[in-house]
């Protein structure tokens, strides 16, 4: 998942995939939260989440594809002391993160801002890959997490709370964050996609 990393390739391959597999997922719930925000009719709405999910499946096989690509590898696994300090590294930050969003949805509940919630969440998402960027040394997520904190920020200060799109009233809040911070994401799971294949083809020219 390094941009530089002197990690076997077999490690870094596997931490690409897992990265892909990361971006996305939650980039296809991010979706999810933004398509249920338009409130069109079923049907639409049922056609937009079919085409989030199997954009989610593409990306998703392109990182199982590299993990295929990563067994053609010998060396250290993802298993050594370095990748388990990542691993536990990582588990922490998501920790905090899973944390950090339950407590926001609490505050907000009780204090009835509910309609800020997508805009606190995607805050906290977008922080979250700060620390991940130093973590596995993907300068790319310092840019996805600023994206991220930024369309959060934008919504907030800029758009109302509800707008209308295409003759129905939209909660704007769900619709730009959750379909912006997707975007995002899908975008940085290419990116990742990119740096894993970069990784093999150096690995097989040695």
């Amino acid at each position: 998942m390094m941009e530089e990393t002197r990690m076997p390739p077999e490690a870094a391959i596997f931490g690409t995939a897992n990265g892909v597999f990361f971006m996305a997922i939650f980039g296809t719930l991010w979706a999810y939260t933004g398509i249920m925000g338009l409130q069109w009719p079923g049907g639409t709405q049922t056609a937009l989440l079919i085409i989030a999910l199997l954009i989610g499946i593409a990306l998703c096989t392109t990182g199982f594809l590299l993990l295929r690509s990563g067994r053609k590898f010998s060396g250290t696994s993802a298993g050594s002391k370095s990748g388990k300090k990542q691993r536990n590294a990582f588990n922490l930050i998501f920790a905090a993160e899973g944390i950090a969003i339950a407590i926001a949805i609490f505050v907000c509940n009780a204090t009835q801002i509910t309609q800020l919630i997508p805009i606190i969440v995607a805050l906290i998402v977008g922080v979250h890959f700060f620390p991940l960027a130093s973590l596995f040394g993907v300068r790319v997520y310092h840019l996805t997490g600023g994206l991220i904190c930024a369309i959060a920020l934008v919504a907030w200060i800029f758009i109302p709370e509800r707008i209308s799109i295409g003759g129905y009233e939209a909660n704007a809040y769900m619709t730009v964050v959750g379909l912006g911070s997707a975007l995002v994401l899908w975008l940085t799971s290419l990116q990742i996609v990119r740096i894993g294949r970069g990784i093999v083809q150096n690995a097989e020219a040695r």
